[in-house]
């Protein structure tokens, strides 16, 4: 029978390190009447304690505190109320902190010397990087919504494409890290609150000077050295999310203990997730907790290796609270190299038959906006943040469809593409779409893969293409686990465009894709799959809601100018004004995000963001604004940047910044 353990809280303690910076943390402890020493959960974020991730951390932390296990929610250097200011993301000084905290951990009085790490992407990446560096009291981590390459799976580059989220996250940082410390917890927030802003780096300029897969972004990826990952890890993603590849790669290649998860959900924990079904987090990971850090045989030994939810029938478009689809299971991971080729005809058709190919040259020049229904890159809510019905973009595209299905196709793993392709300009970029069509015609995007043709041999030496020259292109889509039913199509689709998702190259560029039997498309099978049951969580409300003062509003919309030729894309939400109950702290989050690109164009690229923080307390104020704007020409990318902070509507500090940043082979 699971032990009920009463505990306290310590909403605020400061824990010193060995060059005197002391990190502020929140603390769940069991009581001490059944057991003298606990494991601990360590989660170690950016997003303060205080406010962020006050919801999700009291959705976790009593559950594992009332089951015997301690937790310690860490803010990183230069965040919250920790000392210091923020460097970048996933630095050596934050890694190594993050270990000296566990060892700190490891020697209370409270601990019983084994610690495991948690979190959702930041916290998820820097889970596993720090358990990479095998602190000794790290025994176990769960990691969601993560990455184990830093250079093409995160939301800087993919496959040497320069992702619109890169932008995006440079200027939520930019946000963030110019918050002020709460003044009820630091006498001296004013001094420090200065200081961070003062010394606050550009993340955009610092992202955009390293474009090509170096040592920059090699630092914190584990495939660099998988032999290295011993550390047991459950590592958890979703397909309606931008860190599905993760789970798959860490499992087939890390030499440690490694259980994977894919479910249907967006950017969010798996108990509170949509679309539904959700996974009963909580009671997975306290087996998992147990079993680690407490040496309880409360994890089964035959754990199959790798779970997915293999979704059906999806629709595009609209709100999507559930996801039809079934679980499966696979005891080891990965399976047998096994595919459902197509290959591509001149007709415009997927066929099975190499008799039916007959050679020709089929030619795409997209225009510049094709990809206004990609959704966005790392999604938080079930609506148009996933992509959208996929005709928007076919127009742009060339569409090769199969025959209507009379049987089901269930693939699991990678869809990947080899093409025979020339350009017509040293630089361009292709996109793969993988498309379940309707009956009716509605058209949900399955996976999506994209290249940089001048990456073609890897990201870490670029070569332009050779204009006129026929090469051997392979691109590698994204993992899902996906049945296609009868009745409805399989459409692959390739564009030399997705905006705004990747950034257009500095030309015009148009693809010949050389057909022949060579050209085809393979689905991944499975072979070894069963029926699992993944239980989900008994209450359906595990997520704190916080008094709402003003409502919230979210819109994205697309405006197409014909008279200009010009498409603009708009993103704007607004978290409404919320208040914290325990900290008693007034919050509002606006994000501001205008992209436009004339159709011919793509020099005439540009984007302007704006995000505005606010924090308050009968009697005090605290505002942050960052804009941002980014433009290019053919050999340069133009970024500036301004942060204004307010106390109590008089400015406080202001920080601008004007960088040109050459292009290389983008």
């Amino acid at each position: 029978m699971t032990r009920e353990y009463s505990f306290n809280i310590i909403e605020h303690t400061m824990i010193p390190l060995p060059d005197g910076t002391q990190l502020a943390a929140r603390i769940w402890l069991p009581d001490t009447d059944k057991e003298s020493t606990f494991p601990t959960v360590f989660e170690y974020l950016p997003y303060r304690k205080r406010d962020g991730t006050a919801a999700r951390d009291e959705s976790n932390y009593p559950v594992f505190a009332a089951a015997g296990i301690a937790g310690v929610r860490v803010d990183i250097c230069g965040h919250g109320e920790s000392d210091g200011e923020f460097d970048d993301e996933y630095s050596e000084r934050e890694l190594v902190q993050g270990a000296q905290v566990i060892d700190w951990i490891s020697k209370q009085p409270w601990s019983n010397g084994s610690v495991g790490m948690m979190g959702i992407s930041w916290g998820g990446f820097n889970g596993m990087q720090i358990a990479a560096m095998h602190p000794p009291a790290l025994k176990a981590v769960i990691s969601i919504g993560t990455t184990v390459d830093r250079y093409n799976d995160d939301i800087h580059y993919k496959n040497g494409c320069h992702l619109y989220s890169n932008f995006y996250w440079s200027n939520m940082m930019l946000t963030y890290a110019a918050r002020a410390p709460d003044p009820l917890l630091r006498n001296d927030w004013q001094a420090e609150w200065k200081h961070r802003l003062e010394q606050q780096p550009f993340p955009l300029h610092l992202w955009l000077a390293h474009q090509r897969r170096d040592a920059y972004w090699q630092h914190g990826s584990i495939c660099e050295n998988y032999s290295d990952y011993t550390v047991p890890t459950l590592i958890i993603g979703g397909w309606a999310d931008l860190y599905q590849n993760a789970p798959p790669e860490l499992a087939a290649h890390a030499t440690g203990e490694v259980k994977a998860i894919n479910g249907p959900w967006i950017h969010k924990y798996p108990h509170f997730a949509w679309p539904k079904p959700r996974m009963d987090f909580h009671a997975e990971a306290i087996k998992w907790w147990n079993h680690w850090l407490r040496d309880e045989d409360t994890y089964p030994n035959d754990m199959p290796d790798y779970r997915v939810y293999m979704s059906e029938n999806v629709r595009a478009g609209g709100e999507r609270l559930f996801e039809p689809g079934r679980w499966l299971a696979m005891d080891k991971w990965p399976q047998p190299d096994e595919s459902h080729d197509f290959h591509l005809s001149s007709d415009m058709s997927l066929t099975t038959s190499v008799s039916d190919v007959r050679t020709a040259t089929l030619s795409i020049c997209s225009p510049q906006d094709c990809g206004i229904s990609c959704g966005e890159m790392f999604s938080l809510a079930p609506d148009a943040d996933l992509p959208g019905d996929q005709r928007i973009d076919d127009g742009g595209s060339l569409v090769f469809r199969s025959e209507e299905l009379t049987q089901a196709i269930e693939i699991v793993g990678r869809p990947s593409i080899q093409l025979n392709v020339s350009i017509d300009k040293p630089l361009g970029n292709l996109c793969v779409r993988l498309v379940d069509v309707h009956p009716d015609g509605n058209a949900h995007r399955v996976s999506w893969g994209v290249l940089n043709l001048a990456h073609r041999n890897g990201n870490a030496t670029p070569k332009p293409m050779t204009p006129g020259k026929t090469e051997s292109i392979r691109i590698e889509l994204d993992h899902c686990a996906y049945r296609f039913l009868p009745g409805h199509r399989i459409h692959c689709c390739v564009s030399t465009s997705y905006w705004p998702t990747i950034h257009p190259p500095p030309e015009v560029a148009t693809a010949h894709i050389h057909l022949n039997s060579d050209n085809k498309l393979s689905l991944p099978i499975a072979p070894d799959t069963y029926p699992i049951a993944v239980p989900e969580p008994a209450d359906d409300h595990l997520l704190p809601q916080y008094p709402q003062r003003s409502e919230p509003v979210s819109n994205r919309t697309v405006k197409h100018d014909l008279q200009l030729q010009r498409t603009d894309y708009h993103v704007y939400s607004d978290t409404g004004e919320e208040k914290i109950p325990e900290s008693g702290l007034i919050v509002q989050h606006i994000r501001d995000e205008q992209w436009s690109i004339k159709n011919n164009d793509p020099l005439s690229m540009q984007v302007d963001g704006k995000h505005t923080w606010i924090s308050k307390r009968a009697q005090w104020e605290t505002r942050v604004v960052c804009t941002t704007h980014m433009h290019c020409d053919e050999n340069y990318f133009y970024v500036s940047a301004e942060v204004n902070a307010w106390l109590d509507n008089e400015l406080f500090n202001q920080k601008t910044w004007d960088e040109k940043i050459e292009r290389d082979h983008m």
